[in-house]
């Protein structure tokens, strides 16, 4: 590709990377609560419970689901099962209320009414969801999506978790939704001002924005180019390109852009 078009990928990979820094200096300033929460109590001797936690965790979401227009749709802290001595099993997560159609928020927030006794047909073993299981094994924080919440919303989301540690154990996920429609209209200008197509995708080739009205939220970029490119991606390259495509990493957020003549 020609250098002004180079050059409009690597703006446009940084502006995805500065979308989602304040969402990922949030969850480390989250996780940095509830840790001392959990080193407090275990100084004290007393065992933390849920009916301490979801009150900080519940005062630490809320302005950030407040927000007018705000990224943030979900917000709150999973529990490690019997790290609380309440709740062997918890989800202390609270969602933006959002109007219909047309997305608009109804300025409040709710608490996510989640089945915690395992033994209902209900129930939902949360450690089996990628959000949880990726940060689990690598300690590190992870962006899963886009996929449709069935959980909270019924929306596709991304959703950013980072792992709670203590006395050397997992205790536990801070992290926070931000669904896709809210992402759309932040991104989308600079993705039509790109000369050809230009799509932001996962880690897997899956869509989160495009400027090609046809490759819709969820489905998967097949093509060899695109598989290609994002093999160097994943190699830990930082920009790949392959025949006509261009594969260009969207720093730290896990998020690929890909640009195609």
């Amino acid at each position: 590709m020609n250098g002004r078009v180079a050059d409009h990928g690597q703006r446009t990979a940084a502006h995805v990377q500065e979308v989602f820094l304040p969402v990922f200096d949030l969850v480390e300033l989250w996780r940095g609560e509830i840790a001392t929460l959990f080193e407090t109590f275990a100084a004290s001797g007393r065992p933390l419970t849920a009916s301490v936690l979801d009150p900080l965790m519940h005062e630490l979401a809320s302005p950030a689901l407040s927000a007018p227009q705000g990224l943030i749709t979900g917000a709150g802290f999973v529990a490690t099962p019997g790290v609380l001595a309440d709740a062997p099993w918890h989800l202390a997560w609270w969602l933006r209320e959002i109007r219909g159609l047309d997305r608009g928020d109804r300025g409040g927030i709710r608490r996510l009414e989640a089945v915690e006794d395992p033994e209902s047909d209900e129930f939902r073993d949360y450690r089996m969801l990628e959000w949880w299981r990726v940060p689990e094994r690598t300690g590190e924080r992870h962006v899963t999506g886009p996929y449709v919440d069935y959980l909270c919303t019924d929306d596709y989301t991304i959703t950013v978790t980072v792992p709670v540690v203590h006395a050397a154990r997992m205790v536990g996920m801070v992290g926070v939704d931000v669904h896709v429609s809210r992402i759309e209209p932040i991104l989308l200008p600079s993705l039509r001002d790109a000369e050809g197509t230009a799509t932001i995708v996962n880690a897997q080739g899956r869509v989160v924005v495009s400027s090609e009205t046809r490759r819709v939220t969820g489905s998967l970029l097949r093509d060899a180019e695109v598989h290609d490119a994002l093999a160097v991606i994943h190699d830990g390259g930082r920009t790949s390109t392959v025949g006509g495509t261009t594969a260009i990493s969207c720093g730290d957020t896990e998020l690929i852009l890909v640009q195609q003549r």
